[in-house]
């Protein structure tokens, strides 16, 4: 067995800077083969505990070893409403590649590029999955179409439930549409085909629905007729650090950033959305989201800086993306935190005063404590911040709905096994009850609520 993986063909990083075409090409057939010809096919696969769908992931690599892809797609459907995308933005190397047996005294099984791979080759060849239960004659509402929403809907569907998706934005998909962009998740090839699958089941997705606005969850049951409704909102409020300078013309968030360039498209021809075009854009944070932002700013022709306050070894970004925004020319400012910016007289960003840090003790979250070191100010040059700190869930839903607890951060109060909140037949998930976290804690969070859900509905017939 080797003991490497089969290396990924990519574009190279001088040609995609310039671009926003996807970074990584994949497998290829026989590149996919060799690669699970390296899975043990364990008896005990930690990699399956590890996933948080559960997908029967030795059961798909033996399936595409064997020949029978459809077979493979078949498995991870199973657990997955979402596999091309899951394929290609899950923090794998944190997940099911983490526990790979294979990865004890080697490279773990390339576990993302072969689910992947699958999912990729059934849509190029017409793949269908209608199966599902008959109709059930029980209707219910999906307030969001992003993971979170698109998980549940496709397992209540699959049940035989009438399901009806509410989105507030003119385009399906939520934070895949919105907040990833291109060149990690192309939106035209994947998304709208992964919600194209979901429309196979009966799914119906109207757009431009605001929830709290348009209509309220009270209205949905007691108006529309639905028995259940999943809030699957998201969390689209930005975080920002209240310092001096902070409302200059150039400081924007991170979440305002990418929608303007992934959701309408500012870096097409032809799209006349406005956006930023910085020289020097400083990018506040080391997430995924802030990796995206400052990668962004680099294809629309900025030198793009990142500015965190701890060190490399705490960069909550996969490293995969840390390992291509280096590539591209990133900079890396670590242990580096903000103090002020710099406003010129026309109230436009010209710079930004930091503080070098040292990490002390571990804090509540367990990672150590970042401190400044006194008299290590400097100003850092730049025309443009983008603050990509986290965001919260937008409290129009809360605000409008009676009944429904929150936290403090506004997040949604769940029980945990049901994703039942306090209001009886609300269930909610994803962003808006955890605050932003991965696209595959969201879809685990479906998958919960639409059993949830499922046992509720059938527990009010005996």
């Amino acid at each position: 067995m080797m003991k490497n993986r089969v290396p990924v063909r990519e574009q190279k990083p001088e040609e995609r800077v310039k671009n926003f075409k996807e970074v990584s090409f994949g497998y290829n057939q026989e590149e996919a083969l060799r690669e699970a010809e390296r899975c043990l096919q364990c008896r005990n696969p930690r990699c399956v505990g590890a996933c948080p769908v559960a997908i029967n992931i030795p059961r798909f690599i033996q399936e595409l070893k064997d020949g029978r892809i459809d077979k493979a797609r078949d498995t991870i459907g199973e657990a997955s409403n979402l596999p091309a995308v899951c394929g290609r933005v899950c923090p794998q190397e944190e997940q099911c590649e983490g526990k790979c047996i294979v990865g004890i005294k080697g490279e773990p099984v390339n576990i993302g590029k072969l689910e992947r791979f699958v999912a990729d080759w059934a849509m190029e060849t017409g793949y269908k999955n209608t199966e599902k239960a008959p109709a059930n004659g029980h209707k219910v509402a999906v307030v969001g179409s992003g993971p979170a929403g698109l998980t549940c809907a496709g397992d209540l569907a699959k049940l035989g439930y009438e399901v009806t998706i509410f989105e507030a934005l003119h385009e399906p998909g939520g934070v895949l549409v919105y907040g990833i962009p291109e060149f990690r998740l192309p939106k035209e090839t994947i998304v709208k085909e992964e919600i194209r699958l979901l429309k196979d089941l009966g799914v119906t997705i109207e757009t431009n629905v605001i929830v709290g606005r348009t209509v309220t969850i009270e209205s949905l049951f007691e108006e529309e007729g639905f028995e259940a409704v999943f809030i699957g909102s998201g969390a689209g409020l930005p975080m920002f650090m209240g310092i001096p300078g902070e409302n200059a013309n150039g400081v924007m968030s991170a979440n305002e950033y990418l929608t303007r360039a992934n959701l309408m498209k500012a870096f097409q021809e032809g799209y006349d959305t406005p956006i930023s075009h910085g020289k020097h854009v400083a990018v506040v944070g080391a997430g995924n989201v802030a990796m995206d932002a400052a990668r962004t700013a680099a294809r629309l022709g900025a030198k793009a800086s990142i500015v965190y306050r701890r060190s490399e070894k705490e960069i909550p970004a996969r490293a995969e993306e840390v390992h291509h925004a280096i590539e591209e020319g990133i900079e890396m400012n670590l242990l580096t935190n903000p103090k002020e910016i710099l406003v010129d007289e026309r109230g436009f960003v010209k710079g930004m005063v930091c503080v070098k840090m040292e990490l002390g003790e571990p804090d509540a979250s367990g990672r150590r404590r970042p401190m400044e070191i006194e008299g290590s100010e400097f100003t850092m040059p730049c025309d443009s911040v983008i603050m990509s700190l986290g965001t919260s869930p937008n409290p129009l839903i809360s605000s409008t709905t009676k009944g429904i607890e929150t936290n403090r951060r506004g997040c949604i109060l769940v029980k945990e096994e049901s994703g039942a909140t306090s209001l009886e037949g609300v269930f909610a998930g994803g962003d808006a009850v955890t605050g932003s976290a991965t696209v595959i804690l969201a879809m685990s969070a479906g998958k919960t609520a639409a059993k949830g859900i499922h046992e509720y509905l059938m527990g009010k017939e005996k």
